[in-house]
Protein backbone atom coordinates (compact mmCIF):
# COMPACT_ATOMS: atom_id res chain seq x y z
CA UNK A 1 0.00 0.00 0.00
CA UNK A 2 1.22 3.45 -0.91
CA UNK A 3 0.37 5.85 1.92
CA UNK A 4 0.00 9.46 0.76
CA UNK A 5 -0.67 12.38 3.08
CA UNK A 6 -2.40 15.54 1.91
CA UNK A 7 -1.58 18.57 4.03
CA UNK A 8 -1.51 22.32 3.92
CA UNK A 9 -2.10 25.20 6.26
CA UNK A 10 -5.57 26.34 7.19
CA UNK A 11 -7.74 27.52 4.26
CA UNK A 12 -5.20 26.38 1.66
CA UNK A 13 -7.67 24.18 -0.23
CA UNK A 14 -7.03 20.69 1.17
CA UNK A 15 -10.72 19.82 1.01
CA UNK A 16 -10.88 20.73 -2.66
CA UNK A 17 -7.83 18.54 -3.36
CA UNK A 18 -9.45 15.69 -1.41
CA UNK A 19 -12.59 16.04 -3.53
CA UNK A 20 -10.66 16.13 -6.81
CA UNK A 21 -8.73 12.98 -5.87
CA UNK A 22 -11.86 11.23 -4.60
CA UNK A 23 -13.67 12.13 -7.84
CA UNK A 24 -11.01 10.06 -9.64
CA UNK A 25 -12.13 7.05 -7.56
CA UNK A 26 -9.19 7.00 -5.17
CA UNK A 27 -9.71 6.30 -1.48
CA UNK A 28 -9.43 9.50 0.55
CA UNK A 29 -9.83 9.93 4.31
CA UNK A 30 -10.14 13.24 6.12
CA UNK A 31 -8.69 13.34 9.63
CA UNK A 32 -10.76 16.44 10.40
CA UNK A 33 -13.82 14.17 10.28
CA UNK A 34 -12.06 11.62 12.49
CA UNK A 35 -11.19 14.39 14.96
CA UNK A 36 -14.81 15.61 14.96
CA UNK A 37 -15.99 12.08 15.80
CA UNK A 38 -13.53 11.97 18.69
CA UNK A 39 -14.67 15.39 19.92
CA UNK A 40 -18.31 14.33 19.82
CA UNK A 41 -17.48 11.75 22.49
CA UNK A 42 -15.99 14.36 24.84
CA UNK A 43 -18.30 15.00 27.80
CA UNK A 44 -16.42 17.87 29.39
CA UNK A 45 -13.78 20.25 28.16
CA UNK A 46 -12.01 21.30 31.34
CA UNK A 47 -15.12 23.06 32.66
CA UNK A 48 -15.50 25.41 29.68
CA UNK A 49 -18.94 25.90 28.17
CA UNK A 50 -18.31 24.71 24.61
CA UNK A 51 -21.37 22.52 24.25
CA UNK A 52 -24.60 23.17 22.37
CA UNK A 53 -27.38 20.58 22.56
CA UNK A 54 -25.01 18.10 24.20
CA UNK A 55 -22.38 18.26 21.44
CA UNK A 56 -19.15 20.20 21.11
CA UNK A 57 -19.81 23.52 19.42
CA UNK A 58 -16.76 23.80 17.16
CA UNK A 59 -17.12 27.56 16.76
CA UNK A 60 -17.10 28.12 20.53
CA UNK A 61 -14.25 25.66 20.93
CA UNK A 62 -12.23 27.34 18.17
CA UNK A 63 -12.66 30.78 19.73
CA UNK A 64 -11.50 29.37 23.04
CA UNK A 65 -8.49 27.31 21.99
CA UNK A 66 -7.08 29.71 19.41
CA UNK A 67 -6.89 32.39 22.08
CA UNK A 68 -5.39 30.09 24.72
CA UNK A 69 -2.30 28.05 23.80
CA UNK A 70 -2.56 25.87 26.93
CA UNK A 71 -6.12 24.83 26.08
CA UNK A 72 -5.11 24.22 22.46
CA UNK A 73 -2.40 21.87 23.72
CA UNK A 74 -4.90 20.05 25.95
CA UNK A 75 -7.31 19.68 23.03
CA UNK A 76 -4.54 18.23 20.88
CA UNK A 77 -3.72 15.76 23.68
CA UNK A 78 -7.32 14.53 23.46
CA UNK A 79 -7.52 14.34 19.67
CA UNK A 80 -4.11 13.34 18.28
CA UNK A 81 -3.74 9.85 19.85
CA UNK A 82 -7.19 8.87 18.57
CA UNK A 83 -6.47 10.22 15.10
CA UNK A 84 -3.21 8.27 14.95
CA UNK A 85 -5.00 5.09 16.05
CA UNK A 86 -7.57 5.53 13.25
CA UNK A 87 -4.83 6.17 10.65
CA UNK A 88 -3.10 2.95 11.66
CA UNK A 89 -6.42 1.08 11.29
CA UNK A 90 -6.79 2.50 7.77
CA UNK A 91 -3.31 1.20 6.94
CA UNK A 92 -4.44 -2.32 7.86
CA UNK A 93 -6.94 -2.29 4.97
CA UNK A 94 -6.15 -3.64 1.54
CA UNK A 95 -5.81 -0.51 -0.60
CA UNK A 96 -3.15 -0.26 -3.31
CA UNK A 97 -2.98 3.47 -2.55
CA UNK A 98 -4.66 5.57 0.12
CA UNK A 99 -4.76 9.34 0.57
CA UNK A 100 -5.24 10.81 4.04
CA UNK A 101 -5.75 14.52 4.61
CA UNK A 102 -4.05 15.76 7.78
CA UNK A 103 -3.94 19.50 8.49
CA UNK A 104 -1.32 19.23 11.27
CA UNK A 105 0.79 16.52 9.64
CA UNK A 106 4.18 17.92 10.60
CA UNK A 107 3.12 19.41 13.93
CA UNK A 108 1.98 15.97 15.12
CA UNK A 109 4.94 14.04 13.71
CA UNK A 110 2.50 11.94 11.65
CA UNK A 111 4.56 12.68 8.53
CA UNK A 112 6.75 9.71 9.49
CA UNK A 113 3.78 7.38 8.88
CA UNK A 114 3.57 8.18 5.15
CA UNK A 115 5.43 7.24 1.98
CA UNK A 116 4.65 10.49 0.15
CA UNK A 117 3.42 13.93 1.16
CA UNK A 118 1.37 16.36 -0.93
CA UNK A 119 1.43 19.96 0.30
CA UNK A 120 -1.31 22.36 -0.80
CA UNK A 121 0.25 25.84 -0.89
CA UNK A 122 -1.77 29.03 -1.02
CA UNK A 123 -0.65 32.62 -0.51
CA UNK A 124 -1.36 33.97 2.97
CA UNK A 125 -3.58 36.83 1.79
CA UNK A 126 -5.82 34.42 -0.13
CA UNK A 127 -5.95 32.04 2.84
CA UNK A 128 -6.86 34.92 5.15
CA UNK A 129 -9.77 35.96 2.93
CA UNK A 130 -11.00 32.36 2.54
CA UNK A 131 -10.81 31.69 6.26
CA UNK A 132 -12.72 34.85 7.17
CA UNK A 133 -15.42 34.04 4.61
CA UNK A 134 -15.67 30.33 5.34
CA UNK A 135 -15.77 30.59 9.13
CA UNK A 136 -17.47 33.99 9.36
CA UNK A 137 -14.75 35.30 11.68
CA UNK A 138 -12.86 38.55 12.03
CA UNK A 139 -9.48 39.27 10.53
CA UNK A 140 -7.93 39.10 14.00
CA UNK A 141 -9.48 35.68 14.68
CA UNK A 142 -8.39 34.39 11.28
CA UNK A 143 -4.82 35.61 11.77
CA UNK A 144 -4.72 33.97 15.20
CA UNK A 145 -5.65 30.62 13.65
CA UNK A 146 -3.21 31.03 10.77
CA UNK A 147 -0.38 31.99 13.11
CA UNK A 148 -0.99 28.93 15.31
CA UNK A 149 0.48 26.71 12.57
CA UNK A 150 4.05 26.30 11.37
CA UNK A 151 4.92 28.39 8.32
CA UNK A 152 4.33 27.01 4.85
CA UNK A 153 7.99 27.34 3.76
CA UNK A 154 9.26 24.70 6.18
CA UNK A 155 6.47 22.30 5.27
CA UNK A 156 7.14 22.72 1.54
CA UNK A 157 10.76 21.62 2.11
CA UNK A 158 9.54 18.42 3.80
CA UNK A 159 6.96 17.53 1.12
CA UNK A 160 7.31 15.40 -2.01
CA UNK A 161 4.71 17.20 -4.12
CA UNK A 162 3.45 20.79 -4.05
CA UNK A 163 0.08 21.92 -5.40
CA UNK A 164 -0.27 25.69 -5.84
CA UNK A 165 -3.81 26.79 -5.09
CA UNK A 166 -3.73 30.52 -5.86
CA UNK A 167 -5.75 30.37 -9.05
CA UNK A 168 -8.86 28.61 -10.32
CA UNK A 169 -10.33 25.21 -9.53
CA UNK A 170 -9.63 24.25 -13.14
CA UNK A 171 -5.94 25.03 -12.61
CA UNK A 172 -5.92 23.03 -9.38
CA UNK A 173 -7.63 20.10 -11.09
CA UNK A 174 -4.99 20.13 -13.84
CA UNK A 175 -2.26 20.00 -11.19
CA UNK A 176 -4.02 17.18 -9.30
CA UNK A 177 -4.42 15.12 -12.50
CA UNK A 178 -0.74 15.53 -13.30
CA UNK A 179 0.22 14.67 -9.74
CA UNK A 180 -1.89 11.50 -9.75
CA UNK A 181 -0.26 10.43 -13.00
CA UNK A 182 3.20 10.99 -11.47
CA UNK A 183 2.34 9.08 -8.29
CA UNK A 184 0.82 6.13 -10.15
CA UNK A 185 3.67 6.01 -12.70
CA UNK A 186 6.23 6.04 -9.87
CA UNK A 187 4.36 3.28 -8.06
CA UNK A 188 4.25 1.09 -11.17
CA UNK A 189 7.99 1.31 -11.87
Amino acid sequence: MLKVAITGNIASGKSQVEKLISDKNYTVYDTDKIAHDILDKVNDFYGYDVFTDGRIDRKKLGELVFSNPDLKKKLEEIIHPGVKEEILKIFEKDYPIVFISIPLLFETGFDKLFDKIIFVQCDDDIRLYRLMERNQITKSQALSRMNSQQGQEEKIKKSDYILYNNSTITDLETQVNSLLTNIIDAQNT
